[in-house]
């Protein structure tokens, strides 16, 4: 029964954690429904090479837009140091508590200690990568001062509950959904091998996701340009079946298969934990993290939206309907994704957990664009390209108060023939069938005026059949 009530007051404090890889992507995924974001800090964070957050003040910054949001901001500072660190992370710290984010993030037992002892006020939330596996680790750090554990993402759900029994005043963290490192709780070395790069200095270079070459009679395998494209059109599959075999496991075949986006032997599927999110909730966990600092905006709104109905849903009625479960799958489905398992929350996924045959991505949609300027009286909206465009294309435009669906017309560079921007003449505005991502920003009509948080709005369209840069680029005729 203490169990019971302990459960039910901490649905009231449920948290919606999405990862902040940007200014802009805490942005969005505040307005789409995050409590809170962790930020990386600059040289500190495992996410160095991915993280934006280079300048202390942009940090701030962003600190404050969240206090502003009514939201919390924790700031990730998890690396394992080696000594040449630890006095320039101290004297960071002191520069980070003067952004009053509301946690720290940490591993490193050695750090932690150094802040409590110069900085006692500063709320600590032990991160992942300290392999957090049992309630008595969880009773050590506790102890010790620690607010929140992050758990381990190797834990069953009956796990997680024994550690809530035996230490139910301490907060309890899990991710929910987004990559899964191959390695323990991310204790990887194969990036520092292959690529020099250490993981837990903040610059994994994901090694485990690289495609590698397959060689069969001694023979290449590539196309005929002599280097990897992203698709080969002209593939011709490999005859006969390969496989790894480990000295110490006669028999057991891990299967090497290839295909026209090559071969890929370590590359986990992705964490989906939607299934799982009434049984985490009453075994004791009150916050749901998302992983993917280095992904896109239309990523951060997407899964924001996604979780954020699927978690009042669940409070307000005590179980998640199939609809929703179906339609927030849809949704998750239409972001960069390897195929989805529920992670270690049911049981160990063994060899359900790697993707064996690709790298590709899953993914039902492409991020087609986002809004950076609407003009009201003509609703015109200028777009970011992120995706190739080209008329005719049927987009959906997607905002934190409404979804709809288009199809583009002409579109314009430079303004539109109903909204010139200032500083803009009406002959520099050019018609155009065509937009490339990265290229300049167009102009299109909107069917309909755009409601409350358009300047977070996104685009997105069914997924494009791949094709390789060549395969776009016409081709000259052969002489007759």
């Amino acid at each position: 029964m203490l169990i019971y009530v302990k459960i039910i007051r901490m649905t009231s404090e449920l948290e919606l954690l999405m990862p902040g890889g940007s200014f802009e992507k805490v942005k969005h995924a505040l307005a789409y429904g995050a409590d809170a974001v962790y930020v990386g800090v600059p040289r500190y964070s495992l996410r160095a090479r991915e993280n934006e957050f280079f300048d202390i003040d942009l940090v701030q910054e962003t600190v404050d837009y969240v206090h502003k949001q009514g939201k919390k901001a924790y700031l990730t500072c998890n690396i394992y140091a080696h000594n040449n660190k630890i006095n320039g992370f101290m004297e960071a710290m002191a520069e980070m508590m003067h952004c009053k984010p509301d946690a720290f993030i940490m591993t490193d037992p050695g750090l932690i200690a150094l802040t409590k002892e110069k900085f006692p006020e500063a709320t600590i939330h032990l991160s992942t990568q300290a392999n957090n596996t049992n309630w008595a680790q969880a009773k050590f750090w506790k102890d010790y001062g620690v607010d929140r554990i992050i758990l381990a993402r190797e834990l069953q759900v009956k796990e997680i509950r024994e550690i809530h029994e035996n230490v139910p005043d301490v907060e309890l963290e899990a991710f929910v959904h987004g990559s899964i490192c191959m390695a323990y709780s991310g204790r990887c070395l194969l990036s520092n091998y292959l690529s020099y790069r250490d993981a837990n200095q903040g610059t994994c270079s994901h090694s485990c996701r690289w495609g590698f070459k397959v060689y069969a009679n001694d023979d290449e395998r590539y196309d005929a340009m002599g280097h990897f494209d992203d698709v080969d059109k002209n593939y011709v599959p490999l005859e006969g079946e390969f496989a790894l075999e480990e000295p110490q496991r006669k028999g057991e075949y891990m299967t090497v298969d290839e295909d026209e986006y090559g071969t890929y032997i370590m590359n986990s599927k992705d964490l989906c934990a939607i299934d799982y999110l009434k049984d985490l909730i009453e075994a004791g966990v009150i916050s749901f993290k998302v992983e993917g600092r280095n992904k896109t905006e239309y990523y951060a709104s997407i899964v924001a939206r996604a979780y954020r109905r699927a978690l009042d849903e669940l409070q307000a009625e005590g179980k998640l309907s199939q609809e929703t479960r179906n339609n927030t799958l849809f949704e998750l489905s239409t972001t960069a994704n390897r195929g989805f398992i529920p992670g270690f929350y049911a049981r160990n996924a063994k060899a359900k957990a790697q993707e064996l045959e690709k790298d590709h991505c899953v993914q039902t949609h492409l991020f087609a664009g986002k809004l950076v300027n609407y003009d009201p009286q003509s609703q015109v909206a200028e777009l970011q390209v992120k995706n190739r465009l080209d008329k005719g294309d049927k987009i959906t435009f997607i905002s934190p108060s409404q979804e709809f669906e288009l199809e583009l017309g002409d579109f314009f560079y430079k303004g539109h023939p109903e909204f010139i921007p200032e500083g803009v003449r009406e002959n520099q505005i050019k018609v155009t069938e065509h937009a490339h991502g990265g290229g300049n920003n167009i102009f299109v009509k909107m069917p309909q005026a755009l409601g409350e948080g358009f300047e977070h709005a996104i685009f997105r369209m069914e997924y494009k059949e791949a094709q390789t840069l060549r395969q776009r680029t016409p081709q000259p005729a052969e002489a007759s």
